[in-house]
């Protein structure tokens, strides 16, 4: 009668020692996320590796480029300007508000992120706002993103009007700013102004490169006058390099 009195009793507690048992590493191995899985109710006992330390690589939140590098304070601005932008009252007023106040990085930031969005007027007021500011001072890459926005917006009058001012700061651009302007005035059916870019361009200190010549020579194809100049300076820059000619009946060139 004693033992099976003791016995009785003694159930519930061998129960939970065997249940905890099988917890503790299941336990341990949710909690930790370890890599290791532990065995034989062998428990580490420090994590070896850590995954949420690491980056899976896929997106977090909206897919808004750069969003973690934009502050809350940038970001309320450029959706303010956006929202008043029909608005010229209002959008000075806001400029004058909330823009001016901003730090120069969010000022700059606010501006990448208006050319990203391909929002070029608005650029172009945080551009000549961001130019009346005691910290400013010439900065080529400043000139170059707005610039590249404006000609592939096609908004070609703005860019030469940033253009021309660079220029009076002694800047001169990389060969990327030159092949985006030189293809935008192509697009936009003028091949005088993109010769007037290539001008400026061999009279950079920077060497030419090959990609805006390839332009010319490929947007020059029914000007043959033009084209033969370009591909003449072309094959001197460049002696390795091959130019494609396409048949003279193409373009009714005798």
């Amino acid at each position: 009668m004693t033992f099976r009195a003791f016995s009785r009793s003694k159930v519930p507690f061998f129960a939970s020692m065997f249940v905890r048992k099988l917890i503790v590493p299941i336990e341990v191995l949710y909690n930790s996320m370890k890599t290791f899985v532990p065995t034989l109710g062998v428990i580490p006992s420090k994590p070896i590796l850590d995954l949420r330390s690491y980056h899976d690589g896929r997106p977090r939140g909206p897919l808004w480029r750069g969003k973690k590098l934009i502050g809350k304070e940038a970001l309320f601005v450029v959706l303010g300007l956006k929202r008043f932008k029909d608005d010229e009252e209002k959008l000075d007023k806001f400029i004058k508000s909330h823009v001016l106040r901003l730090l120069k990085m969010d000022m700059i930031t606010v501006l990448g992120e208006l050319e990203r969005q391909e929002e070029v007027f608005l650029g172009l007021k945080i551009f000549r706002t961001i130019k009346k500011q005691d910290w400013y001072k010439p900065d080529v890459f400043l000139y170059k993103d707005l610039i590249i926005a404006l000609a592939k917006s096609k908004k070609m009058d703005d860019a030469m009007e940033i253009w021309e001012s660079m220029r009076n700061e002694d800047l001169f651009p990389d060969s990327q700013t030159y092949a985006e302007v030189i293809r935008g005035f192509l697009r936009y059916g003028s091949p005088a102004d993109a010769m007037n870019i290539y001008e400026d361009m061999l009279k950079s200190p920077d060497p030419p490169e090959e990609l805006p010549f390839r332009i010319l020579l490929k947007g020059l194809l029914p000007h043959p006058l033009l084209r033969n100049r370009v591909k003449q300076d072309f094959e001197e820059m460049f002696p390795d390099r091959n130019v494609y000619d396409p048949p003279e009946e193409i373009f009714g060139i005798r």
